[in-house]
């Protein structure tokens, strides 16, 4: 489980007897690995995303999504909704993306996206906002430095409807594999940006 602490992190305070405005690396946010991962942990995803109507026309042109509910005005009105929908490819997208800060950013691999369901509509305007429950963990079996993690992830909008619901399996690197650092952390190739060495 994650230390929820408040308190500020022993590499963020100056070593004995240096120069509390000397320069040093410090780490930030380096995503969950897979030892971080407990069942029923629940992961309130940061920042709400508005949904605009750039978005779904621009999503539904680059997927070559047919159906006029998502472009053609005049056709939506005269439906059940009065107006067009949201592509519901693109909101499943749109959580997903939000949950990798919590859930997959360390992973090397989505193993499955499961019982997807879209509860509600969403409009043009709508605020979505995405939080994923930790469903299951286990080790790999092939693989001895990932783990795989099963979340359900939910998708609420700005009147807590739940929108969008669907279970997904990533593999997620284990931390001794990984080794984040301040100079390295994720998504950072070897000796790009400041070092270590740069601050003597």
């Amino acid at each position: 489980m994650v230390d929820t602490d408040d308190s500020e992190s022993d590499d963020r305070d100056a070593p004995e007897g240096t120069d509390e405005d000397a320069r040093r690396l410090v780490s930030g946010w380096q995503g969950r690995f897979y030892e971080d991962f407990q069942v029923g942990d629940i992961y309130k995803h940061p920042y709400g995303r508005t949904v605009t109507e750039t978005d779904n026309v621009w999503f539904t042109n680059v997927s070559m999504n047919l159906n006029p509910m998502h472009f053609n005005e005049a056709y939506a009105a005269e439906t059940e909704f009065g107006e067009r929908l949201v592509d519901g490819t693109f909101v499943i997208a749109l959580a997903v993306g939000m949950s990798v800060i919590d859930v997959s950013q360390n992973a090397t691999a989505n193993l499955g996206y499961d019982d997807i369901r879209h509860h509600a509509p969403v409009f043009h305007g709508d605020t979505i906002f995405a939080e994923s429950e930790v469903l299951d963990k286990r080790e790999s079996d092939s693989r001895d430095h990932v783990g795989i993690v099963t979340t359900e992830l939910r998708a609420y909008n700005q009147d807590d409807d739940l929108v969008l619901s669907l279970e997904r399996t990533p593999m997620v690197l284990k931390r001794e594999h990984a080794q984040p650092s301040a100079a390295k952390p994720p998504g950072w190739i070897e000796g790009v940006g400041t070092q270590p060495e740069d601050l003597d």
